[in-house]
């Protein structure tokens, strides 16, 4: 198990999971929020293809978290607004 901070929050999951996989297991749905209408959204295709589970991650913007694998210690943050 590694550790990791999302919305400064300390959570849990397994090494190897991806950050969207690691989210839902700790019952995180919401990864950004629309621009003018600040709707969540989360993960949709869960390959990389949609861009709806984009997300900040040590502060980076536009990650996909799908396909980005967790690192022990990363510091996750929905995204506001893109």
């Amino acid at each position: 198990m590694i550790t990791f901070t999302f919305n400064g929050e300390e959570l849990s999951a397994h090494l190897g999971q991806s950050v969207a996989a690691a989210l839902i297991a700790n019952q995180e749905r919401i990864t950004r929020l629309t621009r003018f209408d600040k709707k969540p959204r989360g993960l949709f295709c869960g390959i990389g293809v949609c861009f709806d589970c984009l997300i900040t991650i040590d502060g980076e913007r536009n990650l996909r978290s799908c396909i980005t694998p967790l690192r022990q210690g990363m510091v996750i943050e929905v995204q506001d607004g893109n």
